[in-house]
């Protein structure tokens, strides 16, 4: 079964931005995320992309025939040995003048050195910022099952690439977080409505409308299990003071005081002995009085054998 987050991806992978400035900042952000530029000979470069994806693989390759026509990529796919372990599927712009340009029109390249720090050039405009988040996602994302904890996270292995992907978010007023593991550097959302907002935002509605329902379910469940526990603890009272009524009745039955109490108290006694299990209110019914009225003799009852545990 696949995970959620390549079911989110896969989703994604079949979308396409018409802006040509959209497509760019996608692009730009899913080969942040998932490639390594190469030099060529005669001050040329080029990249190569991998993905365990093939969906995103195949929009990544589409992206970069949409910025140019005229680039020589090749694409191999390395099939894993091991039991439920993804295929790798790599993705290698050859360097080359085209391929050049094509990272200098991306960002990567500035002046003929390599742009690590900053893509803010290509996110002036809103559109454009909502493409790379969706890029950042395809390339390196990952978010839990609705039905789990709620949790997106952006996992890079730059720490400048993973700042910049926090500030964008906080800009844009997403309760953010950022830190760091082993592997790299992590930006996440831990809310329920940031997730939804962030996905929603990307155009993911198949798994917009998922965490909506799962977010349902998760509301009615609590809403039935508070219900199950007050009703549990209400039970629990019931059984508790029920419990303590027959022990001072039977402690005056043992001390043969039961016969010499008035008919009314003689009553609620002989009503509790015999319907131990149930509530006051059943009770009271049964005897045809009000609950506050077996409530008072219940006390009396309580304060005849306190009494007597005091004499013993």
């Amino acid at each position: 079964m696949p995970s959620f987050a390549s079911e989110v991806k896969n989703e994604l992978a079949h979308l396409m931005y018409e802006q040509a400035c959209d497509q760019t900042a996608e692009l730009a952000a899913l080969l942040r995320m998932g490639a390594t530029v190469s030099f060529g000979r005669q001050h040329t470069f080029g990249l190569t992309f991998v993905s365990k994806n093939a969906a995103v693989a195949r929009k990544t390759l589409q992206l970069l025939k949409l910025q140019r026509a005229d680039i020589h990529t090749e694409v191999t796919v390395s099939r894993s040995r091991q039991l439920n372990k993804l295929s790798s599927y790599q993705l290698r712009l050859v360097p080359s003048p085209q391929g050049t340009a094509l990272l200098e029109k991306l960002g990567f390249l500035h002046a003929d050195s390599l742009n690590v720090e900053s893509d803010w050039p290509i996110l002036r405009k809103a559109c454009c910022r909502a493409a790379y988040l969706r890029g950042a996602f395809l390339g390196g994302g990952s978010v839990n099952r609705p039905e789990a904890s709620y949790h997106l996270e952006l996992v890079t292995g730059n720490y400048a690439f993973g700042q910049l992907l926090y500030q964008l978010l906080k800009r844009m007023a997403f309760p953010v977080g950022f830190t760091d593991r082993k592997d790299g550097y992590i930006v996440y959302l831990k809310e329920g409505d940031a997730v939804v907002d962030f996905l929603g935002m990307l155009e993911a509605d198949k798994a917009v409308e998922a965490f909506e329902i799962a977010r349902n379910v998760k509301e009615v469940r609590e809403q039935v299990n508070r219900l199950v526990n007050c009703e549990t603890a209400n039970l629990q009272k019931v059984i508790d003071a029920a419990g303590r009524q027959l022990e001072d009745i039977r402690l005056l039955q043992r001390a043969g005081q039961l016969d010499g109490l008035s008919i009314g108290l003689r009553e609620a006694a002989a009503g509790r002995l015999a319907q131990p299990e149930v509530s006051l209110q059943e009770l009271a019914a049964t005897l045809h009085l009000s609950k506050p009225g077996l409530n008072h003799r219940m006390r009396k009852l309580h304060a005849l054998a306190e009494q007597l545990r005091g004499e013993q």
